[in-house]
């Protein structure tokens, strides 16, 4: 506890110095990950503070990913991604089995190049000009005939060009939530979102997932007791456990909104594909309520560098999105969005998705045979019927963050499912993404993690035993 005490300065701030002192401990090692930071009653005693003043602390702290809480167990020291993501760098030959993003191969780099040079010849100079408002015309209409495919009916008044799914989930944070709303969140979910409503100040309550959606029973006992503003969905292969709502869900999720009075935001970057599942459409295709922000991202089926996707909004939010968009970034890149209107007008649109489709569903299929044949009675995965990730669970004891740097200096590269939950209980899951991978490197990569799963088991059991009582008691 001595190492916590700090002489106050009377010129700054308390709650300020407490923050940077503990921050230094943190990144000069002095406190260690996943340790344990003292009590808020312990320490405010320990420094001469009050209470309010050690909660602001952890709070600010909480907020910039130095430490984690954990319900019923207190604060810990986060893993030090910085650390992590530089090894990996580093590493040569290292198989990628965590990034989320396409491989380039797949980029149709000369059709999209000629559709730049359209753009650049058929608009001029007005292409660098700002394109205020929800968008460029042309590439909005055109995206109202795109969502007819997906049966979402809408028009262009109602959508909103952005600069990729994380400003989409920004903006409409920055137009819907106040500090201490309350956002419902499934739970594992997408880490980038998590971030975001934390940034606004908003609670999180999150809802597990079952094997064919969210937790309906759990989510109406929630809000029989708290009406959130919105809840965050991935209904369509979500990431990080490639689970799909089914039909049923996703109509009583909408049900569940207008008797709750409740918005949700769709985040869909892969419904375009069907893979294995009985139902790819969208949530929005049947929001016969207009409870559903539609967030629509093209990262995984064209380009991530593109920044560009869109938000389709219920009238009644229109004019705050358009500002906090507008307070964002004025507007998406006039040239990006004038080239993605060409290609998708005169490069066969449709041909393309069924080509990325192709080879998404050879990865998917061979990654759960492999899975199945290698892993399984070893590992657990969750059930899926599509997408681009498999979220696996490593048997009770054994903590993810061990698993990946194990593997990693194997020479496999995955993702710990620290980065997908809210709060930290239990750290067993780990997430595979077969979006970079050739279709060589995805045999090799399981057969990696495969070969050396008993290692792993026979070298960090006792550690593992040691860093879970740690933890949780």
């Amino acid at each position: 506890m001595e190492k916590y005490n700090i002489e106050l300065k009377k010129d700054t701030a308390k709650y300020l110095q407490i923050y940077n002192h503990i921050k230094s401990m943190i990144g000069d090692k002095k406190i260690i990950e996943n340790e344990k930071l003292p009590p808020i009653r312990k320490l405010s005693h320990l420094i001469g503070v009050n209470n309010t003043t050690i909660v602001k602390v952890y709070e600010l702290l909480e907020k910039e990913g130095y430490i984690y809480k954990t319900v019923g167990s207190g604060t810990f020291v986060s893993p030090m991604k910085s650390e992590k993501e530089a090894k990996v760098i580093k590493k040569e030959g290292l198989i990628h089995l965590d990034s989320g993003n396409p491989s380039t191969d797949m980029f149709p780099i000369e059709d999209f190049k000629s559709a730049v040079n359209m753009a650049l010849t058929n608009e001029g100079s007005s292409i660098f000009e700002y394109d205020e408002g929800l968008g460029f015309d042309d590439l909005r209409e055109k995206l109202v005939d795109y969502l007819k495919e997906k049966e979402i009916s809408t028009t262009k008044d109602n959508i909103q060009i952005i600069s990729g799914a994380q400003q989409g989930i920004d903006i409409v944070c920055k137009g819907l939530i106040n500090y201490s709303d309350v956002v419902f969140v499934e739970e594992p979910t997408y880490n980038g979102a998590i971030q975001v409503f934390k940034s606004r100040g908003a609670k999180i309550i999150s809802i597990p997932m079952l094997d064919d959606g969210i937790d309906i029973g759990i989510l109406k006992l929630k809000l029989d007791k708290v009406k959130p503003k919105l809840i965050y969905t991935m209904p369509n292969f979500q990431n990080p456990t490639g689970i799909s709502y089914s039909k049923y869900k996703k109509k009583k999720l909408i049900e569940l909104a207008e008797e709750y009075d409740f918005y949700i935001v769709e985040d869909d970057f892969i419904s375009d594909f069907k893979f294995e599942s009985i139902d790819n459409k969208p949530l929005k295709s049947y929001d016969d309520k207009n409870r559903v922000i539609y967030i629509k991202s093209f990262s995984k089926i064209l380009m991530p560098g593109l920044r560009i996707g869109m938000v389709e909004v219920p009238n009644e939010l229109l004019k705050k999105v358009l500002w906090a968009k507008y307070s964002s970034d004025i507007s998406t890149p006039g040239l990006i969005q004038k080239s993605m209107y060409y290609y998708m007008k005169y490069f066969d649109w449709n041909e393309y998705l069924k080509s990325v489709e192709n080879v998404y569903l050879e990865k998917y299929k061979l990654t759960k045979k492999l899975i199945k044949d290698k892993l399984e009675g070893r590992l657990k995965v969750r059930n899926s019927d599509g997408g681009i990730n498999f979220f696996l669970e490593l048997p009770r004891g054994y903590l993810s963050q061990d698993f990946t740097d194990f593997m990693l200096d194997k020479g496999v590269s995955i993702l710990p499912g620290t980065y997908f939950f809210d709060n930290i209980i239990d750290d067993r899951f780990f997430r595979i993404n077969i979006a970079k991978s050739s279709i060589q490197d995805l045999e090799k990569g399981i057969s990696i993690i495969s070969d050396n799963l008993d290692e792993f088991f026979t070298e960090y059991k006792n550690i593992a035993k040691i860093k879970s009582n740690k933890l949780f008691y």
